[in-house]
């Protein structure tokens, strides 16, 4: 009978202490990173590094561990060994990878989940959930500010280049009224060419001619004034636009920005706008346009996430580390409202999330940022 009695505490004592296992296990959050900790972009793996310790000071909970592993970039065998390494270390969720490109091999570990701060695929994919600025995010955010401004004949632009058929493909499925698409060729020397062509610069050009040799063998005052207005200007007639969208960055938008001065298109009476620019200041440099907007994350959570960053670590970012530092809160809050992590649908919330980017929705599996809108102006970012 004794034996009996201890064969059953036996077991009794192995379930608590089995029990206590799994909760000491459900009360531990690992994440994993994958990051470029090496080569060419380690000062990038770094910077992700240390987003993720400024997160860990916020979130101020010691139950949650960071495993970062070495996976390159577009390295399949560091990506896989990474992953697996992660893996072993008992965490099914991770921020990465960083590249689209890297999506086809992280679809295998179908028993983790990925998040991702690519902004290629705002829909959530098989076991990832990219959380960049998605284009769709950017693209909506404009057509609302063109509503508003009651703008109804918008011209996107974009180059002619690897990124083409996925910019079309976007733009047709959200389905955007009222818009006309152009796209151009990157050389600058080809591309004023082509303005001068959807500005109609040459007709508008002639016009302005024929106007003046009107009144250039008139002597009386009134004919004398009108040729005086005339001769300030470069074209007469207006362009059959009222907005433009470019999807362009770098050099290549002021090449843009520059033709459109060049034939002449009236600022008071066709909007520019651009994709998010991420508050680089270099586009205040030869930029010939006096008022640009675009759609971006919150500007002053920006600054003081890069303030706060410098002040630790002596360095400033790379933009993208701000994108993981929220990707951590999220996976945090997850963690929190499940206890448990084990797919995408654990990302499904009801609620939109606040980070430091803005506000996030998740509804439908579809990734959303609510962004603002900014202008340029006097070399200054101001919120509109």
């Amino acid at each position: 009978m004794k034996k009996i009695i201890y064969i059953f505490l036996y077991y009794i004592i192995l379930f608590i202490n089995s029990n206590l296992l799994s909760d000491e296990k459900n009360n531990i959050l690992k994440v994993g990173l994958l990051a470029p900790l090496s080569g060419e972009y380690k000062e990038l793996g770094n910077s992700l590094v240390y987003s993720l310790q400024l997160a860990l000071d916020e979130i101020n909970d010691d139950k949650i561990f960071i495993i970062p592993r070495d996976s390159g970039l577009n390295n399949k065998e560091m990506l896989n060994n990474a992953i697996k390494d992660i893996r072993s270390q008992g965490a099914n969720i991770v921020i990465g990878p960083l590249s689209n490109d890297e999506f086809e091999e992280v679809r295998k570990y179908n028993d983790m989940t990925f998040i991702s701060p690519s902004n290629i695929l705002p829909e959530f994919s098989d076991n990832i959930i990219s959380i960049g600025i998605s284009l769709e995010s950017q693209l909506l955010a404009i057509n609302n500010f063109l509503k508003k401004q009651k703008k109804n004949k918008t011209v996107i632009m974009f180059p002619n280049n690897q990124f083409t058929n996925l910019i079309e493909k976007k733009i047709k499925k959200l389905k955007l009224n009222n818009f006309r698409i152009f796209k151009y060729n990157p050389d600058p020397q080809v591309l004023t060419g082509e303005i001068e062509i959807l500005t109609n610069y040459s007709q508008r050009k002639k016009n302005l001619e024929l106007r003046k040799k009107i009144f250039e063998d008139k002597e009386d005052e009134q004919s004398i004034k009108e040729l005086e207005k005339l001769e300030q200007l470069y074209t007469l007639g207006n362009v059959n636009f009222d907005s433009v969208i470019i999807i362009d960055f770098g050099n290549n938008l002021k090449s843009v920005l520059t033709s459109l001065i060049y034939t002449d298109v009236n600022e008071k009476k066709v909007l520019f706008t651009t994709v998010n620019q991420w508050f680089d200041k270099s586009i205040f440099v030869e930029n010939t346009i006096k008022t640009l907007y675009y759609p971006s994350i919150d500007y002053k959570e920006f600054q003081k996430y890069n303030k706060k960053y410098f002040k630790k670590f002596n360095s400033y970012p790379s933009e993208i580390t701000i994108l993981t530092y929220d990707a951590l809160g999220l996976i945090y809050y997850a963690w929190k409202q499940n206890r448990t992590l084990s797919s995408t649908s654990d990302f499904v919330f009801k609620n939109k999330i606040k980070g430091k980017i803005g506000t996030f929705s998740f509804k439908d599996k579809y990734v959303r940022q609510e962004l603002n809108i900014y202008k340029i102006e006097n070399n200054q970012f101001i919120k509109f």
